[in-house]
């Protein structure tokens, strides 16, 4: 029997978003099964009972779903005949209330009204008109994450312009992967930033940028002390007075451009639809996320992830977003700081607080308790996303943040914009399991047979179209690109790429990507186990694992970056296996265990287990230029099974 760390209180039945959708539609709010059941079957009158729930702003027309009964996944269409303004939509409600909190590692805090917020994305609005962008024309960023880059996002959306962002961390080639390929016309770009205490200047690496993208007519900076540079203009210089006006576009009108990771070649652009972004969003913000007039999201993020448009489709829900621009945990003469983002979230009052599985397991290295130290009174929801959370952090949030809350760990991705597996304020949290499935996507766990199963691993797939389906991916063949890519596998049938497991609950478990699946003997097992064994002992700062080849097999590599002042000794490593041994299975434990310096990620934060093996096989990483840190793959050619551990 799983273990129920935190259960719903009976009035959440009565008066939850989700209880009260429930009602609204005849259905029991502790039935949740049977209304799934309904919103999967008959997509058309569910998605059309959230547009109204939410109050969505905008013509649904009169048909909400039309399928395509031979391509029911891939041609299939939701709201054919709408109109609508994602950014309309984001700006509502009342001038007077607070919308966005902008704070940064100095301790900066600002809050902006929603009056501040309109009249900024109005002028600015005017200034791409008067650049002349149009509905269609693409727009750029290289910014950090404070007003200026949600202002310059929901201008562009409400021109019916479509927006793509990059951080301004990442390097040259990796924005023109991006950027470049999308025929961006007007860039916004801060020349510096500021992270972990130090100040960066990448005006020469936008003067190499700009050059390398000939369809951008006009830089736009943002910042106090910008740089003299040929044919820009300064952010505040740039818009002009202007009624906030929106051009209302139909449901399937491309408005984000976002990325894969693309350590296999150059990042995929994925186009998301207006409207499937918007329903999505407040779908999972409204009746998952129980968010509520008034309450504060924050997210730790960069603009370039998708979590940051997920983040921001908050203010549609009339809650703040609180916008985070800086380390999330600084380095100080004493030591590791990770004060900064409970602080904010304690000034902020912040309800629902977003994070990943690593920054919680660098507090519990620390020894820093969140619920002791801060005044999280307001916090109702924390929730984490990027990689699977351990069975023991699950435990420590419970411990050391706050028992009276929702712990959601969810899973989707960049591809959906949004997830297929997370919280509900009406279901019990369960020890390492992810609560329920989404409502409006058919998700069930497929074996090798293409059947479902219940209580034993296969892969995740989801069997019934969604509107937050992408739209294509942009460019030459993007469609052809697009199937490949998620309907290769199976027909009409979209196979996300994760491994995972449904329980008799109704939740799931993600065991870990497909394609970092480990296979020793034939046999298939995730790498999640394997970093929940890792993330229990003090001594280990980091690791990856993956499968190298040896002999017609396979055997588990297992790469650990130790903290100081500790070595990776014969017992260590013996203490390790017999972890991995007990806490998964006897098939988990590594063959091999290197100690290494530092461990590949990628720009969006994910270990990159691919490019490892890749490197220690002998064979190039196809785009280094989507790596945070490509230097430390050297390392790992390096590598010696004779000297492992």
């Amino acid at each position: 029997m799983s273990s129920v760390l935190w259960a719903p209180a009976p009035a959440a039945f009565q008066s939850s978003n989700l209880a009260r959708f429930c009602l609204a539609n005849g259905f029991n709010p502790r039935d949740y099964e049977t209304l799934h059941r309904w919103s999967i079957s008959d997509p058309g009158a569910f998605w059309r009972e959230v547009w109204d729930f939410a109050g969505v702003i905008g013509n649904p027309g009169a048909r909400s779903f039309l399928r395509d009964d031979q391509a029911p996944m891939t041609q299939s269409r939701f709201f054919p005949d709408a109109s609508l303004n994602l950014a309309e939509n984001l700006l509502r409600g009342d001038d007077d209330r607070v919308a966005v909190i902008e704070a940064d590692e100095s301790g900066h805090f600002r809050t902006f009204t929603l009056g501040e917020l309109r009249r900024l994305v109005a002028s600015t609005a005017q200034g791409l008109r008067a650049a002349g962008v149009v509905s269609g024309d693409s727009v750029g960023g290289i910014l950090p994450n404070r007003v200026e880059g949600l202002v310059a996002l929901l201008a562009t959306l409400s021109i019916g312009a479509v927006w793509s962002s990059c951080s301004p961390d990442f390097g040259a080639a990796a924005i023109v992967d991006r950027l470049g390929q999308i025929g961006v016309k007007v860039l916004f770009a801060a020349p510096r930033y500021r992270y972990a205490g130090k100040e960066h200047d990448i005006s020469g690496r936008l003067t190499e940028i700009v050059a390398a993208m000939p369809t951008v007519t006009t830089l736009v900076l943002t910042g106090d002390d910008k740089p003299a540079m040929p044919a820009a203009v300064a952010f505040e210089d740039f818009g002009a007075h202007a009624p906030l006006a929106f051009e209302r576009v139909p449901f399937d009108h491309p408005a984000y451009v976002l990325y894969t990771s693309g350590t296999t070649g150059a990042p995929k652009a994925i186009v998301h639809r207006a409207g499937g972004v918007l329903l999505q969003h407040l779908k999972e913000h409204l009746l998952h996320g129980d968010v509520r007039p008034g309450d504060v999201m924050s997210w730790y993020t960069n603009t370039a992830w998708m979590m940051y448009h997920w983040l921001i489709s908050g203010l549609a829900c009339d809650a703040a977003v609180l916008l985070y621009d800086g380390a999330p945990i600084l380095k100080t003469a004493d030591g590791l700081d990770p004060s900064p983002l409970w602080t904010m979230a304690q000034r902020a009052s912040v309800t629902h607080f977003g994070t990943s599985p690593k920054y919680l397991a660098t507090l519990a290295a620390e020894g820093y308790a969140p619920g002791r130290l801060h005044d999280l009174s307001s916090l109702r929801s924390l929730l984490s996303a990027g990689a699977p959370v351990s069975p023991s952090q699950f435990d420590w949030v419970y411990a050391h943040v706050k028992q009276d809350m929702i712990f959601a760990s969810i899973s989707g991705g960049t591809e959906i914009i949004g997830c297929f597996l997370l919280g509900s304020p009406i279901h019990p949290v369960r020890r390492g399991e992810l609560t329920v499935k989404g409502l409006g996507l058919a998700v069930v766990v497929m074996d090798e047979r293409n059947a479902p199963v219940i209580g034993r691993q296969g892969d995740l797939v989801c069997t019934e179209p969604f509107p937050s389906m992408p739209l294509t991916f942009w460019g030459k063949d993007g469609d052809a690109r697009y199937h490949a890519t998620y309907f290769a596998a199976r027909r009409e049938i979209w196979t996300h790429g994760d491994v995972a497991e449904m329980t008799p609950h109704g939740s799931g478990i993600i065991h870990g990507r497909s394609d970092t699946t480990l296979k020793p003997g034939g046999v298939r097992i995730g790498t999640a186990e394997i970093y929940a064994a890792c993330e229990n002992f003090a001594e280990i700062e980091d690791c990856l694992v993956f499968g190298a080849p040896v002999e017609g097999d396979e055997e588990i590599v297992l790469c650990v970056k130790l903290n100081d002042g500790f070595e990776l000794t014969p017992e260590f490593a013996a203490q390790i296996r017999r972890a991995i041994r007990e806490g998964a299975s006897p098939r988990h434990v590594p063959h091999r265990i290197h100690a290494v310096r530092a461990v590949p990620y990628t720009l969006n934060g994910k270990r990159v287990e691919g490019a490892a093996r890749t490197t220690l096989e002998g064979k190039p990483v196809k785009n280094m230029a989507s790596l945070a840190n490509p230097a430390c793959l050297e390392e790992y050619r390096a590598l010696d099974r004779s000297k492992a551990a």
